[in-house]
């Protein structure tokens, strides 16, 4: 019996993790361009402390369990804009991002790049800190393919 509950035990953890649902994300517009794979696959396991969870469409990402951070490939592209763009420079990568302050959120779309990712932050996970989140999507980012625009 004292080798058998292991076991048991072991089987009821994969079985409370098989029935984890995925976070429901709604795929953007352009999910499927091919060029999103590459720019999902550059996404880290875990950013601002949260881990990846599993999610229900092509081309994003969701951290955390609650308060999400929300990644999406595939995004309309930006085109010129008078939104705040902000350009967020790290060691292994440069991107420039509009920003969009919103009642409860930041929402921060990749500038010139396509495929655009988009990544929405909740103000209660970063308020004052979503150019560190941003500075850790920042490589992935940088894999869609530079459109010629940059932020001023």
């Amino acid at each position: 019996m004292r080798r058998s509950l292991p076991l048991l035990v072991a089987g009821l953890a994969l079985t409370v993790s098989a029935c984890a649902s995925p976070v429901v994300v709604d795929a953007a517009p352009y999910a499927a361009d091919p060029r999103c794979a590459d720019v999902m696959l550059g996404i880290p396991d875990e950013v601002g402390g949260l881990v990846r969870q599993e999610t229900s469409s092509q081309a994003t990402a969701a951290y955390g369990n609650e308060s999400r951070i929300i990644v999406r490939c595939g995004v309309e592209v930006p085109g010129p804009s008078d939104e705040r763009c902000v350009a967020i420079d790290t060691p292994s990568a440069s991107a420039d991002w509009l920003v969009i302050e919103e009642d409860d959120v930041w929402r921060a779309t990749a500038f010139g790049r396509d495929p655009a990712m988009e990544v929405v932050i909740p103000k209660v996970r970063a308020d004052q800190a979503v150019g560190e989140l941003l500075a850790q999507l920042n490589p992935s980012a940088m894999l869609a393919d530079p459109n010629g625009l940059e932020c001023r």
